[in-house]
């Protein structure tokens, strides 16, 4: 018997660059509430993020957001891991220095960040609708910071291999749809989250379902017995699920409703 859902949002959840969770995918997931099966977005997003795409949604819902970094249930914070303050900061500064890369660090009340362009002010604040403080100084944040980011608007496989091969060694690199690509402490995954979730409440992998479209999905995907990748992801990816499909609603309705 199935006891949690995780899933991953973007290209997987929404589609198509959607920025909202559909009345549809809010019923089905209260319609697995009342069945008792956790549902779980599982993002690269800030948890703020998560809340508001989800805030149809009746039942509660355990948010996997920052890529594992951290992890929320019914107000309380069952998992965080942040990253080493001054690694952080190291890489902040390094994205900065590069030109069309801005910076977003993830904090667990806000994300930071430091627009150079009025494009990507409006994108964060706007179009995805993070909860954001805007900084003139690294020196202004005063939390434990969970995740940096590097986004490339031309697209990140322009700047990927220049952060991957000067950060990896010393952080948990995954690119994280199109423009993005996280940083995290060595330890994090969503599959590294899921596999303390499943420790914590007791459930085992064979009780769990997994979504997932990109590379920063694939230790989730290992860590659910049943897990879907995306029809629309790369052969790569697909190898480390069990299924593939094309929605996420018609699977969860097909086999759990």
């Amino acid at each position: 018997m199935i006891k949690l859902v995780a899933s991953d949002l973007d290209g997987t959840i929404l589609l198509n660059g959607a920025q909202h969770v559909d009345d549809s995918m809010c019923e089905t997931i209260d319609m697995l509430g009342r069945k008792g099966i956790i549902f779980a977005p599982a993002s690269g997003r800030q948890c703020e993020s998560l809340v508001r795409l989800f805030s149809k949604v009746k039942s509660p819902l355990m948010y996997i957001s920052d890529n594992g970094a951290l992890v929320r249930y019914k107000g309380e914070t069952i998992v965080k891991t942040p990253m080493d303050y001054n690694l952080a900061i190291e890489i902040a500064k390094d994205i900065i220095s590069v030109p069309n890369c801005e910076v977003l660090l993830s904090g667990e009340k806000t994300a930071y960040i430091m627009p150079k362009t009025e494009e990507y002010l409006i994108r964060m604040t706007k179009v995805v609708q993070y909860k954001t403080t805007i900084i003139k100084s690294l020196d202004e944040i005063q939390e434990d910071i969970l995740k940096v980011s590097v986004c490339d608007l031309s697209g990140i496989a322009n700047s990927e291999k220049y952060f991957a091969d000067k950060w990896s060694d010393k952080a948990a690199a995954a690119v994280s749809g199109d423009q993005y690509m996280d940083f995290m402490d060595l330890c994090v995954s969503k599959g590294d989250a899921l596999k303390k979730v499943q420790k914590i409440y007791g459930i085992d992998r064979s009780e769990c379902m997994a979504f997932g479209d990109n590379y920063n999905d694939c230790e989730m995907l290992k860590q659910a017995e049943f897990s879907y990748a995306m029809a629309s992801a790369a052969d790569d990816i697909k190898k480390n699920a069990l299924y593939v499909t094309d929605s996420v609603e018609k699977i969860l309705r097909g086999e759990l409703l």
